[in-house]
């Protein structure tokens, strides 16, 4: 089960989660939706198309990415979640800055998804008292300089343990285990043989907590197949799918109908009987 702000999930299926990135400079569609009315109308269709939650970005994390302030961030993402936050999907805000985590909680969003783990001063004291969804992501480094020169011994172990800690230090802050989340994150400092052997391996962070994958139209699949970004539709649905297969609670990806169209073909045609 998961907790996340008005809703709760059963996790009696792989839930959906579109993106929604309110940036100039994300690595997919950075500029697309950053006018406030076209993101909100983007978000509509996600949800449209079967997004169960809807994920709002106004800082890239993108490699190399520069951070943005406080002030900006907001400016980005409030009239957004003020235009989706009653759509009926749950209302995500992927942000690493403790103030931006208050401001969004306070106008009404269910979920913080914080690729520093709730690292940053702050960050744990911003969500403990409230009943928001957490995600926990893995990331070595910085984005401005996480793909510099990554380095494990055992990516999946080294991931799993600093996941473990991240959870644990929130429960022992007070929060419920069934409002966490943990995201292994692809992309975030590990080279294309991390993130495949992190892939290969999903099960084993599985077992730990619901897990949120997202590789949707990321490099690695570029590196897999050879195609830009804009032409890794098939390659991230095929990827979706996969992280379901080896326990994924929830996707977060760019094509939201075909993903659902994957899952249901799945569900309907895969189940033994």
């Amino acid at each position: 089960m998961f907790r996340c702000g008005r809703y709760t999930y059963a996790l009696d299926r792989p839930l959906v989660m579109g993106i929604v990135n309110v940036t100039p400079d994300s690595f997919s569609d950075g500029g697309r939706f950053l006018d406030p009315g076209r993101a909100i109308e983007h978000g509509l269709a996600l949800h449209a198309a079967g997004a169960d939650l809807l994920d709002l970005g106004g800082e890239s994390t993108r490699p190399g990415a520069r951070p943005v302030s406080v002030r900006e961030e907001l400016a980005r993402v409030l009239p957004v979640l003020d235009g989706l936050r009653d759509c009926g999907a749950a209302i995500s805000v992927d942000t690493m800055k403790p103030d931006v985590m208050r401001a969004t909680l306070s106008a009404g969003a269910d979920m913080i998804n914080d690729v520093g783990a709730l690292r940053a001063p702050g960050a744990m004291e911003a969500v403990t008292g409230t009943d928001c969804g957490l995600c926990l992501m893995h990331m070595q480094g910085t984005p401005r300089g996480m793909q510099d020169d990554p380095s494990y011994e055992d990516v999946t172990r080294e991931v799993g343990e600093f996941l473990a800690r991240r959870r644990t230090a929130c429960i022992r802050a007070g929060i419920d285990p069934q409002r966490i989340l943990i995201d292994p994150g692809f992309g975030f400092g590990k080279t294309l043989e991390h993130n495949v052997d992190l892939f290969k391996q999903l099960a084993r962070l599985a077992d730990m907590a619901p897990l949120l994958v997202g590789v949707s139209r990321k490099s690695m699949l570029g590196h897999i197949t050879g195609r830009p970004v804009q032409e890794r539709m098939v390659a991230s649905v095929t990827a979706a799918l996969l992280a379901a297969m080896r326990g994924a609670a929830i996707l977060r990806v760019h094509d939201v109908a075909a993903t659902v169209d994957a899952l249901r073909i799945w569900q309907t045609l895969g189940a033994q009987q």
